[in-house]
């Protein structure tokens, strides 16, 4: 059985006259009726009654021919489907981002891509590092933005740019007096941090080592450790007094609340940084699409310019 069989007996029950029907197949009519009985031998069944001079289909060759059509409805689809492919710009993307980089880099990426491929609508998702790896693997998701380095198999990554940490703090803070901060003085201040599951929280024990004390409780006096769901509610915290926080600069908008409420400082050289990355299969096939998106997260202005240099 096949599509152009099945074409010639839609054809022929719409014409219900083998020479009109293979008139419009574009095939002489000893080959559309020979098409049509090499289909009905297959099947086992008559789908037409033939006369002289006429054509009627049977029950069974309605609901046949009623099937063909959704069949070749349905080819046609796939026709379209990969019509729309040659255009790797114009379906949709699906970007993924983790939870501590999604909020300050969409608003600016959106409007970029947006002017650079105005035709191609981008879906987005806010999640973890592991479920978004997970969901770029399963192709529920097209690309996802990360912090590197992300090793998984079959995956291309691309640095988009640097991020250093800050530490964010109310403008009456102890340590506001300090033009820089190292890793040791956060140890006795109390202490605004990501519960476990963000990856952010373990670069920043990682770029702390100080902290694990802390989170250990082997030293309770020196200062506590309040975990918060999302940086926005730990950048919240941190303006009504509850204490410090370490957050990647991008997070550090202070327009939300009255000049001089919040003060930030950058750590003591060396600076703990992230690179925040693009990753993507290495079979996706729309190229260009890759292109586009990082070309557009290469031209967003999420950090000062003096922290890019």
């Amino acid at each position: 059985m096949t599509l152009t069989e099945l074409r010639y007996i839609v054809t022929l029950a719409d014409e219900r006259h083998f020479g009109r029907a293979a008139e419009r197949c574009h095939v002489s009519q000893p080959t559309l009726s020979v098409a049509v009985k090499k289909l009905e031998d297959e099947l086992g069944v008559a789908l037409f009654e033939r006369s002289k001079g006429h054509i009627n289909v049977t029950d069974t060759g309605n609901r046949v021919v009623q099937q063909a059509r959704r069949v070749l409805d349905q080819a046609g689809l796939i026709k379209d489907i990969a019509s729309a492919g040659k255009d790797q710009l114009s379906a949709p993307l699906k970007v993924g981002a983790i939870y501590t980089i999604g909020p300050y880099l969409f608003p600016h990426l959106m409007p970029q891509l947006r002017r650079a491929a105005p035709q191609m609508p981008l879906y987005i998702e806010e999640n973890y590092t592991a479920v978004l790896a997970e969901k770029l693997r399963q192709s529920e998701l097209d690309a996802i933005i990360v912090a590197l380095p992300f090793d998984e198999p079959d995956v291309v990554t691309l640095p988009l740019y640097d991020e250093p940490f800050v530490v964010l703090m109310p403008k009456d803070h102890p340590l506001a007096k300090f033009r820089e901060i190292s890793s040791e003085q956060l140890s006795a201040a109390d202490l605004l941090m990501l519960g476990p599951g963000h990856c952010f929280r373990d670069q920043v024990l990682e770029a702390c080592p100080d902290l694990m004390n802390k989170l250990s409780r082997k030293n309770p006096v020196e200062g506590l450790v309040t975990e918060g769901s999302s940086l926005e509610t730990i950048r919240h915290m941190v303006a009504s007094g509850l204490g410090i926080s370490v957050l990647p600069l991008s997070a550090c908008n202070q327009t939300y609340y009255p000049e001089g409420l919040l003060e930030q400082r950058p750590f003591k050289h060396p600076s703990p940084f992230r690179t925040v990355g693009l990753a993507w299969r290495v079979t996706f096939p729309r190229p260009k699409a890759i292109d586009m998106l990082s070309l557009a997260a290469g031209q967003c202005r999420i950090l000062p310019r003096q922290a890019e240099a």
